[in-house]
C-alpha cells in the first residue's frame, strides 16, 4: 500500500473558543495516538486532509509533525459537521512495524454477474470488512470479482481472499447478491359480461288502496 504524507503542527489549545477560531483560518484539529502512549493533538490544513478522507481506499499516513518527527498512522475516525459536512475532527491511530493491526478495508465488486446480464438486480450488503495484518500488508481495498455469479447466487466473506490479510468477519456474511429478474405480471382476466341486462330495480308505489267495503 502506497504511504501518503500529512504534515501538521502539534497544537497547544484545547478550549472550544480557540478550536473555533482554528476552524475559522481553515485548520482542522485532531488526535494522534498510540497504545500505551501519550496522546498528540494535532492541527492540519482542511485541504491537505481531503485526498485522506474523501476515497474510498484505505491508506497509511505518514505523519510529519512540524517539530521534526514522524509517526506511521492510519485515519480511525473522522468526525463531520451534521449541515455542512466539513470535517470537524480526526483520529490517527499510531502503528507499530512488526505488529499487527486490525482494520476496516473497502470492498470493490469487479465485473458484471452473469446474472445481471439477463435482468437480474445486484446488491452489495457489505462494503467494508475488518482485517487483521501487518502493516505493509494493509490493502488499499479488497477486489471481489463477481462475473460468475448468477441470479439467486450470494457471494460471501468466504470467497473474499488476500495475501497476508486475515478477514475477521463471519465466513458466512453475505457481500453481495443477485436478486431474480423481475417477472412481469400477467394482466387478470377481465370480468365477464353478463349476456343480458339486469333488470331495473322496480320502485314500489306504496300499498294499494284498501278495497272499499
Amino acid at each position: 500500500m502506497a504511504e501518503i504524507i500529512l504534515k501538521a503542527n502539534v497544537r497547544e489549545y484545547k478550549g472550544q473558543s480557540e478550536v473555533n477560531a482554528a476552524r475559522r483560518q481553515g485548520k482542522v484539529p485532531g488526535v494522534f495516538y498510540l497504545k500505551n502512549e501519550k496522546n498528540i493533538p494535532i492541527e492540519v490544513e482542511a485541504l491537505d486532509l481531503r485526498p485522506l478522507v474523501y476515497t474510498s481506499e484505505s491508506r497509511i499516513v505518514d505523519l510529519q509533525l512540524n517539530d521534526g518527527s514522524s509517526e506511521l498512522c492510519v485515519l480511525r475516525e473522522v468526525q463531520f459537521d451534521p449541515i455542512t459536512d466539513e470535517v470537524m475532527h480526526f483520529d490517527l491511530m499510531g502503528l507499530i512495524r512488526g505488529q499487527k493491526i486490525v482494520f476496516e478495508v473497502p470492498v470493490l465488486l469487479q465485473g458484471t454477474a452473469v446474472g445481471v446480464k439477463s435482468g437480474g438486480v445486484l446488491t452489495q450488503i457489505l462494503h467494508r470488512v475488518e482485517v487483521e495484518c501487518m502493516p505493509k500488508d494493509l490493502p488499499e481495498h479488497i477486489s471481489a470479482d463477481i462475473t460468475h455469479l448468477e441470479a439467486g447466487d450470494t457471494l460471501t466473506v468466504s470467497e473474499l481472499r488476500i495475501e497476508g490479510v486475515e478477514i475477521l468477519n463471519d465466513p458466512e456474511q453475505p457481500v453481495a447478491i443477485v436478486g431474480h429478474p423481475r417477472v412481469e405480471e400477467e394482466p387478470g382476466e377481465e370480468e365477464e359480461v353478463l349476456d343480458e341486462e339486469a333488470e331495473p330495480e322496480v320502485i314500489g308505489k306504496g300499498k294499494e288502496e284498501e278495497e272499499e267495503e
